[in-house]
């Protein structure tokens, strides 16, 4: 669990569905100081809602970080904000009813996310998908949920696994070629080293790589070696 190590956490949180209902999966993502992300952890669903996969994301982050962390969450999902902050005491008083009189919809992650956010100082803050250059915790929470909704495996920094790769549902940016200096042997001026792709995924050239494929770092991830020094 992530504990006090300064007064205030700044995390994002995130849920995928390929179909809606679909393979689906969550994630989040808690930064440093410098609010670059830090540690991360993602999970599979199996077939399920884009609204229960964004609640479960917000569930796992408030059981990862200790009660008593001032927490600010950013999150691009209307519906999960507004289900723990604005509907959920109304639906409380009318015993987990709606105004329509009818069930409350994933009534059992909602009442636990409420146990979960007894007593703790949470700030939420609503921030929009898929934006260029928008917010960096959260587009790194919606990559890392749409990598587990797409290959249902678990990832997560504790499990050493690579940032997961961009999303297809960002627009592109169309930014000049940054100047290489000439390598010997195909080497670039980004680091060497190359991985086994522990999970299939989606380097910066559009074209996917499989798992157990060789990928490198590049500027915006990980991807094909020679990718590298391409311009972003």
């Amino acid at each position: 669990m992530i504990g006090r190590m300064r007064e205030r956490v700044v995390a994002a949180c995130d849920g995928a569905s390929k179909g809606n209902p679909g393979p689906a999966g969550w994630a989040w993502v808690v930064a440093d100081e410098a609010e670059t992300p830090a540690r991360w952890e993602a999970g599979p669903l199996g077939r399920a809602t884009n609204n229960v996969a964004e609640l479960t994301a917000l569930e796992s982050l408030l059981t990862a970080v200790a009660p008593d962390v001032p927490l600010e969450i950013r999150m691009d999902s209307q519906y999960a904000m507004k289900a723990v902050t604005t509907w959920l005491p109304g639906w409380k008083r009318n015993g987990w009813k709606t105004a329509a009189g009818k069930p409350v919809a994933n009534q059992e992650l909602v009442v636990r996310i409420d146990e979960l956010l007894d007593g703790r100082t949470v700030d939420f803050r609503y921030v929009p998908a898929h934006q260029v250059d928008g917010d960096r915790l959260n587009d790194f929470a919606d990559r890392a949920a749409s990598q587990a909704a797409t290959v249902q495996e678990p990832a997560g920094s504790d499990q050493g696994s690579p940032e997961p790769p961009p999303s297809p549902d960002t627009p592109k940016t169309s930014r000049p070629a940054k100047a290489k200096s000439p390598r010997r042997n195909g080497g670039s001026a980004s680091s060497s080293r190359t991985i086994k792709a522990k999970f299939p995924g989606r380097c910066m050239c559009g074209r996917p790589y499989a798992a157990g494929a060789d990928i490198a770092k590049n500027d915006q991830g990980w991807g094909h070696p020679e990718c590298r020094t391409a311009g972003a």
